[in-house]
């Protein structure tokens, strides 16, 4: 019988997950109902923060970031390549351009020497925005952008869909991702491979009061009941001035980006969870990186940075697939042969037709040398120690037989 198959990245499901669900569907509300507000303290209290708005999936996360921003025609945000689609299309949806910076070739994080170059290309716009991409579990280090964010009066909208749990340095602190002291706001997913799941779910942390009312405001239509912001009085208020019970007003359209209460228990019961989630993550990344050493310098795991708590999201390890005399779709066919599953985070945004058509083919040679090199090999909770061992060993024979 052959072993199961390993994919890169899925999620843990147990009893108190599948009760907290059950809990919700036995109730009155499915959706826009209590569990919605009660996730939002829950993840507020996990960044230490004092918002946060929950939504559909991180991508409206991102998107009601820059609307919430106020990003439009003429603006740049900085845009490290190295990340998933969406980082850089939520600036397009609202009309904003992109400017994208290079990154670390053996990290992926962007530092402030590519932040700088990137500003050195906005032209006649105004750069607005910088989104660091936490990347893999680990932290972009923003005290060291910190000085070019002040000095171009930047916000900051942290990626932070591959690091919750994660912490990042602020001098003699250890901030946790999402408590925006060094941002203006921070994004998360909970895709089902993130390290706690809601099935499909977003959310933006801030520290503003008007940014969170905003958020909050266009992720449903753009709907208030807010008496006191009425433009209309004529027809909000009845003859003793009381607001008319039934009554809401649209000033600007929002989305209709609301998070369900179903997906909000489930990410509650997860999030009770995230740190035994983060513990094991990072010991199965020990047992890689004790598995992985003998074909050191072949493969070499993305070394930890020193200001970041990490909360290892996926497991990438770099190949020197030209010294392996195979290529990097040989390598992955045959592990899939094997049943293990695996993907490449990411190739650089840049790259991609549509940004090609606008920018043509940047020069970004540390997103194209990490690029050229990585590999994302299974982790996830739920992993035994045997099926790390038994990646290595399928990774080790690959290798060792095509060189």
């Amino acid at each position: 019988m052959s072993p199961p198959f390993l994919p890169y990245g899925r999620q843990l499901i147990e009893d108190d997950d599948l009760a907290a669900v059950a809990r919700v569907l036995k109730g009155d509300f499915l959706t826009t109902g209590p569990e919605v507000a009660a996730f939002e303290a829950d993840l507020a209290a996990r960044c230490d923060a004092p918002h946060a708005v929950a939504c559909a999936n991180g991508t409206a996360a991102l998107h009601l970031a820059a609307l919430a921003m106020g990003l439009g025609p003429g603006d740049a945000a900085i845009v490290p390549s190295l990340t998933f689609l969406a980082t850089a299309n939520c600036a397009r949806y609202v009309g904003a351009e992109v400017v994208f910076a290079d990154v670390d070739p053996v990290t992926g994080l962007m530092g402030p020497e590519h932040l700088e170059q990137a500003l050195a290309r906005v032209g006649s716009l105004t750069p607005r925005a910088v989104l660091p991409v936490h990347l893999n579990g680990q932290c972009v280090d923003l005290e060291a952008l910190a000085p070019l964010v002040a000095r171009h009066n930047l916000a900051v909208i942290e990626d932070g869909c591959h690091a919750l749990g994660a912490r990042q340095r602020r001098g003699g602190n250890w901030d946790a991702v999402g408590s925006c002291r060094q941002s203006t706001m921070a994004v998360f997913s909970f895709h089902p491979v993130k390290t706690a799941a809601m099935g499909e779910g977003g959310a933006v942390t801030t520290r503003d009061d008007q940014l969170a009312a905003r958020l909050m405001l266009l992720r449903s239509h753009g709907m208030s009941k807010d008496a006191g912001a009425f433009l209309c009085p004529d027809q909000a208020f009845d003859s003793d001035g009381q607001a008319n019970p039934w009554y809401y007003e649209m000033a600007a359209p929002g989305f209709n980006y609301r998070a369900s209460d179903i997906n909000c228990a489930l990410g509650r019961s997860q999030l009770a969870k995230l740190d035994r989630f983060v513990a094991e993550r990072s010991r199965l990344r020990g047992l890689y990186q004790q598995h992985l050493a003998g074909l050191t310098p072949l493969v070499r795991s993305v070394p930890q940075v020193p200001w970041s708590l990490p909360s290892w999201h996926i497991q990438v390890v770099h190949i020197d697939f030209a010294a392996a005399g195979t290529s990097r779709a040989q390598v992955m066919r045959a592990l899939a042969a094997d049943g293990i599953g695996t993907q490449v985070h990411y190739l650089p945004v840049h790259r991609q037709p549509y940004y090609r058509q606008r920018t043509g083919l940047l020069s970004l040679p540390g997103a194209d040398a990490y690029y050229s090199a990585c590999l994302t090999l299974p982790l996830f909770v739920g992993m035994t120690d045997d099926d790390v061992a038994r990646v290595a060993s399928s990774l080790a024979r690959i290798l060792g037989g095509a060189s």
